[in-house]
């Protein structure tokens, strides 16, 4: 299984080289390609109607002045319709909708059938569980992706995204990751500056997400077990991994960003359910603090915490031989023998993602994000195992564990309610 994962190691200036903007993160040149119908219409499908992606449609509609969102699927139709309705009402892309009654899919397999209706390019924007079976199917059927954070919950699942990402390769495709900061001219700029040198070498990183409350979903006499939980996936592990894995994996991705690709070789975390214990909040947890241990002697420290009327905080101290590195939501400074700052501009970031993704099929230039995409999720991961076990655990460790949170069938019925794990009493497998 080891020869399969991405656990490469290249100097920091070769990384940044490869996956800032600037560097392009771009593959090998491929065939310019014959769209559907005869003509140059990128067309558009759109998987996973919620409030990000219908976000994302959006900013995919944006990129191209040739574009159109053509089919559309969701395991709600409620959903589909909201997130159509939504697009429908942005006068800048309204005219670039044309999703037919019959190209409105809904249900569990609803991704297949966008995917095979004729489409060029996929949004992939479904609770994270199910992102590994949309991505192998799409590249399967040969189709660019945007692929939205984070790219699975379990080791499992990665495990399917890493083939994924080699069959994508080969093929020649596009696959653009949603770790948006990665397309942020500001954090890309930090990062290159700090494989020059810029605080000499890096010892250690503190980096944290504390915020407040999301939203939940009271639940509604006509749904099933099933449908409450996929109406408050944010709260199930199965279907977000949990907080550290989908929100925090933009902190951990950037932390990677400055490693220069280095990723850890040891992970300890605690966490638990201080305040958000009700029945409602499912069976993640609402805090989490953890190590990363890398074999360079760095460390990174990282929090993220999501309680009601705790203090919020979003942002990445970075130490070093030479100097230290303050990252923050509008901007980076960096202090000592090479000062410097950056501006960060996340509007900008989100569109430039789609940018690119466009770009590259008109170009016939295939861009790859799926190494950096796939080692940040597992930080993620990582830090939940860590944290849900109460064991110190390796890199590989994590990579070759047998977690698999996938239920026993996709149907609107009955479904068993995951227990909230016990640090110390919860096993490892």
């Amino acid at each position: 299984m080891r020869e399969k994962t991405i656990l490469t190691s290249p100097s920091r200036r070769d990384f940044l080289k490869s996956s800032t903007i600037a560097g392009g993160a771009v593959a090998a040149a491929i065939a310019t390609r014959a769209y559907a119908a005869g003509d140059d219409t990128i067309k558009v499908g759109w998987i996973g109607c919620g409030n990000r992606g219908t976000g994302a449609a959006a900013q995919a509609l944006n990129a191209d002045s040739n574009i159109k969102l053509v089919a559309v699927g969701d395991a709600f139709k409620d959903r589909l319709e909201s997130g159509l309705k939504v697009l429908a009402g942005q006068a800048k892309i309204k005219d670039k909708i044309d999703v037919a009654p019959e190209k409105q899919f809904v249900g569990f397999d609803a991704y297949k059938q966008v995917i095979d209706s004729g489409v060029d390019v996929v949004v992939l924007t479904t609770p994270p569980h199910f992102r590994p079976a949309h991505l192998a199917y799409a590249v399967e059927k040969g189709k660019h992706c945007f692929c939205e954070k984070p790219v699975a919950v379990d080791p499992t699942g990665l495990r399917s995204v890493i083939e994924s990402v080699k069959q994508a390769k080969e093929k020649k495709l596009s696959l653009v990751s949603g770790l948006c900061w990665r397309y942020d001219e500001g954090t890309a700029g930090l990062g290159k500056h700090l494989s020059d040198g810029g605080v000499g070498q890096i010892l250690s990183i503190d980096t944290r997400y504390n915020t407040g409350d999301l939203w939940s979903k009271p639940r509604m006499e006509s749904w099933s077990d099933m449908e409450f939980q996929m109406r408050n996936w944010l709260y199930y592990t199965w279907l977000s991994g949990d907080h550290i894995v989908e929100q925090n994996v933009h902190n951990l991705d950037r932390c990677a960003l400055y490693l220069g690709g280095e990723y850890p070789v040891k992970i300890t975390s605690l966490g638990g359910r201080q305040v958000r214990t009700d029945a409602l909040f499912g069976n993640i947890f609402d805090h989490f603090a953890t190590i990363f241990e890398y074999k360079s002697g760095a460390k990174v420290f990282s929090y993220c915490r999501q309680q009601a009327g705790a203090a919020s905080q979003n942002g990445d101290w970075i130490y070093g031989t030479k100097g230290t590195a303050e990252w923050g939501w509008t901007k980076a400074t960096v202090k000592g023998d090479k000062p410097a700052e950056f501006k960060n501009t996340l509007s900008h970031a989100y569109q430039k993602e789609h940018d690119v993704l466009m770009a590259s099929i008109r170009k016939g230039e295939a861009v790859n994000n799926g190494d950096y995409m796939v080692n940040s999720t597992a930080m993620g991961i990582a830090g939940r195992m860590a944290g849900y076990t109460g064991q110190e655990l390796t890199w590989e460790q994590v990579l070759e564990s047998k977690e698999n949170l996938t239920p026993a069938a996709y149907a609107w019925g009955k479904l068993d309610f995951p227990k909230v794990a016990l640090p110390g009493l919860t096993k490892f497998s």
